[in-house]
This record gives structure tokens, C-alpha cells and sequence, in this order.
């Protein structure tokens, strides 16, 4: 078993910045993949980014290049999300993921590929 705890989240206006943080207690954490997704209000819970169990490799949806960065600290069993230049669409519940890597594949954005998720933490963006 692998428990997360989702923290970081709050109210930030447009162009701010928040560091959320995802830190797992159980299993070994450094053989575990670890994504962030976001729920906004009345939509799917989406993928946003993945880091490899490593750190070495990261992966981004497009909407959030160059705004966001997934890191990892496997000797502090936390991964992060820095999240800047905030927009009122990026307001969501934001959810960490762990799954066991288990290939050199990292990547995998259907929710129902990960084993273990955080509770969840808030981000809103105001205009």
C-alpha cells in the first residue's frame, strides 16, 4: 500500500504561483511513477503530468508546458507541482497518482491505470 497526502493548494490570482506537494508514506516510493490530474468543475478528471519513478524523465500535457514542473524527492518520498503564471482555467482539484513502474513507460493518462491517489487539493485561480 502506498498512502498520499496532497498539500499546497489555496486561492491565488491570475499570474500567481502555488507549489503543491504529494507525500507518500508506505512502499517504496522510488519505484513508483507519479502523475498529477486535475478535476475542474462539471469536467473529467484530467491528466497533467507524469514523472518517472527516477525523476529523469518528465511529461506534460500541452496546456500546462512551460508553466508547470513535476520533481520529485526520493529521499523525502514527496513529488511536487510548481504551477505559475495562474489562469481562472487552471482552477480545479488537483490529485496525485502513484503507480508501480514496471517498464520504461511512465506515461499513462487514464486514471485507471493508478493504483494508489491522494484526497485531493483545491487550486483556485481568480480573474
Amino acid at each position: 500500500q502506498v498512502q498520499l497526502v496532497e498539500s499546497g493548494g489555496g486561492l491565488v490570482q491570475t499570474g500567481g504561483s502555488l507549489r503543491l506537494s504529494c507525500a507518500a508514506s508506505g512502499r517504496t516510493f522510488s519505484n513508483y511513477v507519479v502523475s498529477w490530474f486535475r478535476r475542474a468543475p462539471g469536467k473529467e478528471r484530467d491528466f497533467v503530468t507524469a514523472i518517472s519513478s527516477s525523476g529523469r524523465s518528465t511529461y506534460y500535457v500541452d496546456s500546462v508546458k512551460g508553466r508547470f514542473t513535476i520533481s520529485r524527492d526520493n529521499g523525502l518520498n514527496t513529488a511536487y507541482l510548481q504551477m505559475n503564471s495562474l489562469s481562472p482555467e487552471d482552477t480545479a482539484v488537483y490529485y496525485c497518482a502513484a503507480k508501480r513502474e514496471s517498464s520504461s513507460v511512465f506515461v499513462y493518462t487514464n486514471y485507471r491505470s493508478y493504483d494508489y491517489w491522494g484526497q485531493g487539493t483545491q487550486v483556485t485561480v481568480s480573474s
